[in-house]
């Protein structure tokens, strides 16, 4: 008997532009973080997704992504893009007036989110 698995579906038409993304479970489970610290050098991007606790003194990096800047730029349209498609949806977001300062320095120009 022959194994099919790896046969593409005749009746779905196939793309040759597609991506087969896989998404582990462990990682479609998500982690949760209130707060984005971003560096970044002539070359990269790094965002570190951070849990912070009130009361507690130390947080936790949950995920760190290193991106290009041409990806760090379109990762910020494409925010934009869904941020305002969801306030279209369900209403303006409400928004803290000014962004919390932090004594922490990576070495690099940083932002915050």
């Amino acid at each position: 008997m022959a194994n099919h698995q790896n046969q593409p579906d005749p009746n779905v038409p196939q793309d040759p532009n597609a991506i087969n993304i896989e998404l582990p479970e462990d990682i479609a489970e998500g982690q949760y973080a209130n707060l984005a610290m971003i560096a970044h050098s002539s070359s990269e991007f790094v965002i570190d997704f951070i849990r912070l606790m009130p009361g507690l003194p130390k947080a936790k990096v949950k995920a760190r992504i290193v991106i290009t800047p041409e990806h760090a730029k379109r990762l910020l349209a494409a925010l934009a893009d869904n941020v305002e498609r969801f306030e279209q949806t369900f209403g303006p977001i409400n928004s803290q007036p000014e962004m919390p300062s932090f004594p922490m320095n990576f070495g690099g120009t940083m932002g915050e989110a």
